[in-house]
């Protein structure tokens, strides 16, 4: 029975996440949502949507942890700086409609160039730390 709790749990707490990023999705698209919601709303629906995470999901724990704090943080904040009547007004509009999330391609494509850049980054900076460090030898 614990194996099907668990399951139903998980089933739940994914439907939960798909009606918020629809209200996302309202939300960014609504005209009266202030700007800084606006851009919450746009980074949390782009890093949701992107097939690349800031950390992969092949590294232990690490790689499940991120998606299970920075999209859940993300639309807490969004929701924050939103009016509590235009969000709740969202997110009843977004339960009616949860398995319709429109495909946002240039906010996605923005973040997964984000996220190379900064894996770019950080291993340019690595080679350039082990560099150093044989250059000192």
């Amino acid at each position: 029975m614990g194996k099907r709790l668990r399951r139903l749990w998980g089933l739940a707490n994914r439907r939960r996440l798909a009606v918020h990023l629809v209200a996302l999705y309202k939300l960014l698209r609504h005209p009266q949502t202030p700007r800084a919601s606006k851009i919450v709303a746009l980074l949390v629906l782009a890093y949701a949507l992107s097939p690349i995470d800031l950390i992969p999901d092949f590294i232990p724990i690490l790689g499940q942890l991120d998606d299970l704090i920075i999209l859940p943080l993300g639309i807490t904040l969004a929701v924050k700086m939103t009016p509590p009547a235009l969000w709740q007004a969202q997110l009843k509009e977004a339960e009616a409609h949860a398995g319709h999330l429109p495909r946002l391609l240039w906010p996605v494509i923005g973040v997964v160039l984000l996220i190379l850049l900064l894996w770019a980054a950080l291993l340019g900076g690595f080679v350039w730390l082990l560099a150093g460090a044989f250059a000192d030898t």
